[in-house]
């Protein structure tokens, strides 16, 4: 028998400084059998720091990722079907990056722990070409601070400012400082 997906529900309050938003967003995520809660944190940390201000130009939504590999974590279309926005959590290989950034305009991948530099080392090289993909890693233990925000039923404030990401709930806050290992030119 397979196992299902655990239904985590998440109220978000976003105050994003950066870049002048400030909304409140439900989400639904199912945790697949086998993706942890530091991965499922990730994949809400990267919406909140995604999410556009508005759905005029397409919603953000949360995509099959683990479940379908011709889908992201998150996905972004216009509202003619385009895919704008490609997010991946983890650590995809070159040809999955190189066929994301092919299919949507940017491509964002949040990479996160202890293995991500050694992972990075030599992909670096050969995805210096791929001009719309931006790469962000947070560090191990961050992540793991975020990981135990984590419960079926969270309320959760996001704040960001001057690139500092602050997630907290009624008892706990956790500093995330996500840093850039490639940006995007295009």
């Amino acid at each position: 028998m397979a196992l299902k997906a655990t239904i985590y529900k998440a109220a978000l309050q976003i105050a994003d400084m950066d870049r002048g938003l400030y909304a409140d967003h439900a989400l639904t995520l199912a945790l697949h059998p086998s993706e942890t809660e530091e991965r499922l944190m990730m994949r809400l940390l990267a919406f909140a720091l995604n999410v556009p201000e508005n759905d005029h130009g397409g919603a953000l939504q949360m995509a099959r990722g683990l479940s379908d590999t011709e889908e992201p974590d998150l996905w972004q279309h216009d509202l003619t079907g385009q895919l704008l926005h490609w997010i991946e959590v983890g650590q995809p290989d070159e040809r999955r990056l190189a066929k994301a950034c092919g299919r949507a305009r940017r491509v964002t991948l949040y990479t996160y722990g202890s293995a991500a530099a050694i992972w990075w080392a030599p992909l670096q090289g050969k995805v210096a070409r791929l001009a719309n993909l931006a790469v962000w890693q947070l560090p191990a233990p961050q992540a793991q601070a975020l990981a135990a925000l984590a419960a079926r039923s969270m309320q959760l404030q996001v704040t960001v400012q001057d690139g500092q990401v602050g997630v907290g709930n009624a008892r706990d806050h956790v500093e995330l400082h996500p840093v850039a290992l490639k940006e995007a030119s295009a």
